[in-house]
């Protein structure tokens, strides 16, 4: 990896800023590392990913982050514009990179792909049986076809193009605005202001009962820099820790960890979401020896304790 140039699409953001640190501490230079963002790469058109692909030479390896993405309520509102920009960005940059003599394509999707009942853990082998969840299915879907055109390329080219599947990501620098955040910085937003407002309750978003894995942050920039690294395979690849915790009881962790004693009240008429999540994470271990670290409580409490100073 040392010699390789690198483009990450999405490296201002959240995961990429750790994706960053860890390729840096592999031996990547800094000037290996182009990071093109907006306003002046926009990725949905293709002169703008054309000028970004040469712009230091043409890179080794893409890695491609960027996404339109946020909650089930975003998702909601915006499934139209969710589908076509994760669409258009992921085809026409992929096709580009093969064109233009890119080694390595390294497709980041989502779990969001898989059916809506998945049997419990998600194997990669199933990723096809069936429609995903409804309230996720433009992202998902628009994310999967990285995964077809990926297989496509290599089989008729011969193009070295892997895809891997995270799960719900969390940790410090996540995004804490309420109209795109996920479950967890949505919460500890939500605990937080209640606290400083005086309330005695917060409420949440559907029944609780739904199930939810998390991967931390740090682990999962390690997955990717692992799988750009070792693995060269067609097959799709989960990136996750293997555990399994219900809304309820991750709304009941955060506020303990937080010290919030007032009453949760779920509103039943928002959706659940998915109603199960949780990985089959073999497959990564098998291919390119990556296995999460991070306690799923010490994750936790590094992402308040992040929230907490950087808001001071």
């Amino acid at each position: 990896m040392k010699n390789k140039k690198i483009l990450i699409t999405g490296g201002g953001g959240f995961l990429g800023s750790f994706l960053i640190e860890k390729l840096k501490g592999r031996g990547v230079p800094a000037e290996n590392i182009f990071v093109p963002e907006l306003p002046e790469y926009d990725f949905r058109k293709p002169d703008d990913i054309t000028r970004a692909l040469a712009a230091r030479g043409t890179p080794d390896i893409v890695i491609h982050l960027a996404a339109r993405v946020g909650g089930i309520g975003f998702n909601q509102r915006f499934p139209g514009e969710i589908f076509y920009d994760n669409l258009i960005m992921g085809t026409q940059l992929m096709d580009l990179a093969y064109r233009l003599g890119v080694e390595k394509f390294v497709g980041i999707g989502t779990i969001c792909a898989y059916p809506k009942f998945t049997p419990v853990p998600f194997k990669e082998e199933d990723l096809w049986n069936g429609y995903p969840e409804e309230t996720n299915a433009p992202y998902g879907l628009s994310k999967k076809m990285m995964l077809v055109q990926g297989q496509a390329y290599r089989a008729q080219y011969g193009w070295n193009s892997i895809h891997l599947l995270p799960v719900n990501l969390y940790g410090p620098r996540d995004h804490f605005d309420p109209e795109r955040s996920h479950v967890i910085p949505a919460l500890i937003r939500k605990v937080d202001e209640a606290k400083k407002a005086g309330k005695d309750h917060i409420e949440v978003w559907g029944t609780g009962k739904a199930t939810r894995e998390f991967l931390y942050v740090d682990d999962a920039a390690e997955g990717i820099t692992l799988a750009a690294e070792r693995y060269d395979g067609g097959e799709p690849v989960n990136l996750g820790s293997g555990m399994e915790i219900s809304v309820k009881d991750l709304t009941e962790m955060i506020c303990r960890l937080m010290d919030f004693r007032g009453e949760i009240k779920w509103d039943s008429s928002k959706p659940d979401g998915q109603p199960k999540r949780r990985l089959d994470v073999s497959r990564a271990e098998k291919y390119f020896g990556f296995k999460a670290k991070v306690s799923f409580e010490e994750g936790l409490r590094r992402t308040i304790d992040w929230y907490l100073k950087s808001k001071k």
